[in-house]
């Protein structure tokens, strides 16, 4: 299989030139363009709920597609939304998603669902997070530019700029101080993120522009 990242930090885009034989499973509508000489199925991966918490609770897809064919060939695939794909090598461990940020994996990696507290629900990344673990390659997106922090400590970031994070960061959901700050800062809730480890922040918080976009969306 050979990799390359087209477009950062801008427009990122994931090319994947295919051996045969072997696979690639993606988000759902993710691909662009291929050569006719693969073939792509869907199914779902990590079961039927888990497939079912993606689509209703993660923002991800119901089905994964899976690409490959007997004499390979060359795909490419285009996050939603415009920014910076990365790519990031899982060798048995783990790595925590927002919702929206899957883009690609190769078979060894699984993708699980978990609910992510009660304020998860108004923090504008939805009520559950997703969880990539196995073994295998992972390619994920951002809205804008990103930033990989090596945190030893604390930090606290708005909710609409993280991206993914190393399961050894515990965290918090949280909001800027007391109810009133919370409700008409402008800043809603943050994630509170506390020990050693990696953490992947975007330069664009979408729900943000939804609201700044939303008064030249009225009829």
């Amino acid at each position: 299989m050979e990799v390359s990242i087209l477009g950062n930090p801008d427009y990122g885009e994931l090319h994947v030139r295919l051996d045969p034989g072997e696979m690639l499973r993606t988000e759902g509508g993710a691909m662009s363009r291929m050569t006719p000489g693969l073939a792509m199925r869907s199914r779902v991966m990590g079961g039927f709920l888990s497939a079912l918490g993606r689509k209703f609770l993660a923002g991800e897809s119901f089905f994964v597609a899976e690409y490959g064919g007997p004499a390979g060939g060359e795909l490419a695939l285009s996050p939603a939304l415009p920014g910076t794909v990365i790519s990031e090598r899982i060798d048995g461990g783990s790595l925590w998603l927002t919702a929206g940020s899957f883009l690609a994996c190769t078979p060894g990696i699984a993708l699980r669902t978990r609910f992510g507290g009660v304020r998860a629900l108004f923090s504008g990344e939805g009520a559950f997070l997703m969880r990539a673990e196995g073994k295998g390659d992972l390619w994920f997106n951002a809205y804008g530019g990103v930033m990989q922090r090596e945190i030893d400590g604390e930090i606290r970031v708005d909710t609409g700029h993280v991206v993914a994070w190393d399961p050894s960061l515990a965290y918090t959901i949280r909001g800027m101080g007391g109810l009133k700050s919370t409700l008409f800062s402008g800043e809603g809730l943050t994630m509170e993120f506390r020990g050693r480890g990696r953490l992947w922040l975007q330069s664009r918080n979408l729900p943000a522009t939804a609201g700044w976009l939303s008064p030249f969306c009225i009829g």
